[in-house]
């Protein structure tokens, strides 16, 4: 392949596990307007043709703990496997099945990485995947055709990568797709949030007011108003609400502003649920 990469679409989505596991005790409209949010970015994708996916979430101390726990992490793997258990599959109602990997991309984008002076840790194998990539992929390539790049961003203990740092990390995939040829056409796919409370009494309870906030802001594409949270801003929409980091991480590399196509406070999915593609 002679000619460099190119980033051609970007989209993130919710993971939330009652998305796949038990989508029948949201309310039918609720529902029906996140899988059809969803279906309608896998038709987008369909149509971008991509030979590879970078997609970029948190992961829940499935691969790392608190003893090891990287601000980001790329793979760099063959393959994935997902959902990590047959437990956890029959909990996601998704099938347990190794995902394909773009192991080139992904030492190009460590390798970059490095040269662009952030330091993620490296996963030359092994990573495997729970609700973070297996429930938005159910929907979004249900066959796995798709090679991917997975990227992690801590979202789920502190202390966190800063809401700009995490944006700039996109800035940097963005650089490093178009300066490769092992992939020409690149979609980036965050997954996480919005708000939640994971553990916690609070369970259940959404803060739909941070949400709009949040997507009003993913909507202007303008990035110090992205980045322009403190830790304790984030805080008030829940433990969970920190995965929005992903989101930052796909609105840096696309560098635009993002249409949402869907958004549903969903107490019975436990998440501030929404789907949105970048216009680009």
């Amino acid at each position: 392949m002679s000619s460099n990469g190119r980033i051609v679409g970007a989209f993130a989505a919710s993971h939330s596990p009652g998305i796949t596991g038990w989508p029948e005790r949201a309310p039918q409209d609720a529902r029906g307007a996140v899988e059809q949010a969803y279906r309608e970015v896998c038709r987008r994708m369909e149509e971008l043709e991509p030979d590879a996916v970078i997609a970029v979430s948190v992961e829940h101390f499935t691969n790392f703990h608190l003893g090891n726990l990287p601000a980001f992490a790329i793979a760099t793997g063959d393959s994935y496997l997902g959902p990590v258990t047959a437990e956890m599959a029959g909990f996601l109602n998704v099938e347990q099945h190794h995902y394909p990997g773009a192991a080139a991309l992904g030492r190009h984008l460590y390798a970059s990485a490095l040269d662009a002076e952030f330091d993620p840790a490296l996963v030359e194998g092994g990573l495997e995947f729970d609700e973070n990539f297996c429930v938005p992929l159910k929907h979004l390539d249900p066959d796995s055709r798709y090679p991917l790049v997975p990227v992690i961003v801590n979202g789920v203990n502190p202390p966190w990568p800063t809401p700009k740092r995490c944006y700039d990390f996109g800035r940097m995939i963005r650089e490093a797709v178009e300066h490769q040829s092992e992939a020409e056409r690149v979609v980036v796919l965050a997954t996480g949030g919005l708000s939640h409370w994971v553990g916690l009494p609070e369970s259940g309870d959404i803060n739909e007011d941070f949400d709009r906030d949040f997507i009003a802001r993913l909507e202007s594409g303008d990035p110090q108003r992205l980045t322009d949270y403190t830790r304790e801003e984030i805080d008030r929409a829940g433990n969970g609400a920190h995965e929005i980091r992903t989101w930052l991480v796909a609105a840096g590399a696309a560098g635009a502003g993002f249409d949402v196509l869907a958004y549903e406070p969903v107490p019975a999915w436990l998440t501030g649920t929404a789907v949105a593609a970048a216009r680009l």
